[in-house]
C-alpha cells in the first residue's frame, strides 16, 4: 500500500466520527457541502488530523483544503 493509500485510509477514519449523514467519501467529497460540516467540526476534526499524523495545518492551508482529496495530498506533503 502507497503511502497515500495509507493516509488517506486513516483521513477516512478519522472522518467517520463526524460523517452524521454517512456521505459516502471520495476525493472530491467536499467538508463544508457534502458533509455539511460547521467551524466548530472542521476545528475539531483539523486538531484530530493533526495530532494524528504530528503536523500543523495552518489557517492558510485550511482556507484552501475543500475535498478530501486536498486534505490527503496535504498531508502527505506536510509529513514529507
Amino acid at each position: 500500500m502507497s503511502d497515500r493509500q495509507e493516509i488517506e485510509k486513516t483521513v477516512r477514519r478519522l472522518i467517520e466520527p463526524f460523517n452524521k449523514k454517512g456521505v459516502a467519501l471520495t476525493d472530491s467529497t467536499t467538508f463544508a457541502g457534502d458533509l455539511e460540516w460547521d467551524s466548530l467540526t472542521v476545528m475539531d476534526f483539523v486538531a484530530a488530523v493533526e495530532d494524528e499524523f504530528d503536523i500543523i495545518i495552518t489557517m492558510n492551508m485550511q482556507a484552501e483544503i475543500e475535498t478530501v482529496g486536498q486534505l490527503v495530498d496535504a498531508v502527505g506533503r506536510l509529513k514529507g
